[in-house]
């Protein structure tokens, strides 16, 4: 064990629950749900940017995509490309609408509460669809982030990776509990901050030591590694890996711990330079993150486990207090995402299902409550998948919950926001749909190489509109909301 970098992921950890504290008292007695759940819409461009990219990018790309790339070559690079442009367009398509339209539908505070308040629908058939999705999609989604953090304190400090998952579980449920939707935006912003910075820091250092002599000898290369066609030639394979690459982009437009953030800006003026910093931050991010990949097997030759090509480059470049506070960015990346899906299954839970449907007389103090009760349900259920030995890659577990997120919620978010004619029949089709094929597509079709998403986010599209059009026209006032929505300016 290696005590100096052991006292700075203690020294790191204290810190971000120094935070949930600072927000809690802050918070005590004031905000009600709006503020612990969506921070009273006051958060600004720059923690609202940041807070967006570090709930995105977990463990995942400090540890799952370079391992694609080292293991696979570049032909993974795909998936960078798809997410750069996804999330682009998520900012500039999503982000400035979805804020008008989230206050003009009764000002809305969660995802659910959104789609159902768009339709003025009375029908609570939605919310809890997409609670139940919630659930299931973010607890799967949790434990690749908990995965990330037991394999980095077993890998680093020695510490059984079962252990060190239920210490991360447990430094996640408390700042989450305490401080609500304001801890886990500034936690975010800092941990976002702190995950640039290492994955710009570790290839450079890298890069220049290979430039110097220092590749490893030991370096074998798999056919066709520097190819972005992975097969070295346009056959199928390469295009299923460039269509599912591509594909990752998808996710973005309907990923709720996500676009929830768009909501929660202080102003549509903002929104702008939000998306401005979010977009920039982004392509630093995959840009790096494929660069830690490629030159990591270039200064670590072979090694038998690719998810530590970032764990053990840094530690072999920097001295233990550098590569403690470097190696703290997979903590910051592996939190910052857990705590963001663990509020909004609670958000979906306590506002979208307890309330209105199992105790309509329930107080805030009661949702709250139920609320932070689902937030360590969904942890533990987490940790019970990340310590399964058959429960698959960092990689996949982040693939499969992304898959159904992008394709149940993706193409209705879209349409609700763009169509008018877009009816709460149409909405329910697309989620369900879209959701359905997604995990019938992984369970029987899989062996075709190509992601899931992808035909799941299509099927959805096509159902939600098919639906509508086989329907009546949307109501007078929902059509007034819907140009209410465009019309408003702050």
């Amino acid at each position: 064990m290696n005590y100096t970098e052991l006292v700075v992921f203690i020294v790191y950890l204290v810190g971000m629950l120094s935070i949930g504290v600072f927000f809690f008292n802050r918070a005590r007695g004031k905000g009600g749900e709006k503020d612990y759940f969506l921070g009273s819409r006051q958060m600004g461009p720059w923690v609202s940017a940041l807070s967006a990219g570090a709930s995105d990018m977990s463990a995942w790309v400090l540890m799952g995509l370079p391992a694609s790339i080292y293991a696979a070559g570049m032909g993974q690079t795909w998936i960078a490309v798809g997410l750069a442009i996804g999330y682009a367009l998520s900012w500039i398509l999503i982000a400035p609408r979805l804020r008008q339209f989230s206050i003009a539908a009764n000002d809305s505070i969660t995802l659910p509460q959104y789609l159902t308040n768009r339709f003025l629908s009375q029908s609570k058939a939605l919310q809890i669809i997409c609670a139940v999705i919630f659930l299931f999609a973010y607890t799967v989604y949790a434990s690749a982030s908990i995965k990330a953090c037991g394999t980095l304190f077993n890998t680093v400090l020695g510490i059984d990776a079962n252990m060190a998952m239920y210490i991360a579980a447990i430094i996640i449920i408390a700042y989450t509990f305490m401080g609500g939707f304001r801890a886990v935006c500034w936690t975010d912003f800092f941990q976002g901050l702190l995950m640039l910075g290492a994955l710009m820091i570790a290839p450079i250092f890298a890069l220049f030591l290979v430039n110097a002599g220092a590749a490893s000898a030991a370096v074998t290369f798999p056919e066709n590694y520097w190819n972005f066609m992975s097969s070295g030639q346009l056959d199928w394979g390469s295009w299923a890996d460039i269509l599912s690459g591509l594909g990752w982009g998808l996710g973005y437009l309907g990923m709720p711990h996500i676009i929830i953030r768009y909501m929660a800006i202080r102003s549509q003026k903002e929104v702008k330079k939000s998306a401005a910093i979010g977009i920039s931050w982004n392509i630093l991010i995959l840009f790096f993150a494929v660069l830690v990949g490629s030159v990591g097997r270039l200064f670590l030759g072979n090694i038998s486990d690719s998810s530590t090509v970032f764990i053990q480059m840094v530690r072999i470049i920097f001295p233990a207090f550098f590569s403690g506070i470097l190696l703290s960015a997979i903590l910051a990346a592996a939190m910052s995402t857990a705590d963001s899906q663990l509020l909004a299954s609670a958000s979906a839970f306590a506002a979208d299902v307890y309330k209105p449907v199992l105790r309509k007389e329930a107080n805030e103090s009661e949702m709250f409550w139920a609320g932070r009760f689902v937030v360590a349900i969904i942890a533990l259920f987490a940790v019970g998948i990340a310590s399964h030995p058959g429960s698959g890659t960092i990689m996949g577990l982040v693939g499969n919950a992304w898959g159904i997120f992008g394709a149940a919620f993706g193409p209705v978010i879209l349409l609700s926001l763009f169509w008018k004619r877009l009816t709460f029949a149409g909405a329910v089709a697309g989620i369900v749909v879209g959701a359905l094929v997604d995990v019938l597509w992984l369970a029987f079709m899989s062996g075709t190489g190509l992601y899931e998403i992808v035909p799941g986010f299509v099927a959805g599209f096509i159902a939600a509109i098919i639906v509508t059009l086989c329907g009546k026209k949307p109501g007078a006032e929902v059509e007034a909301l819907f140009d209410k929505a465009l019309a408003l300016k702050d």
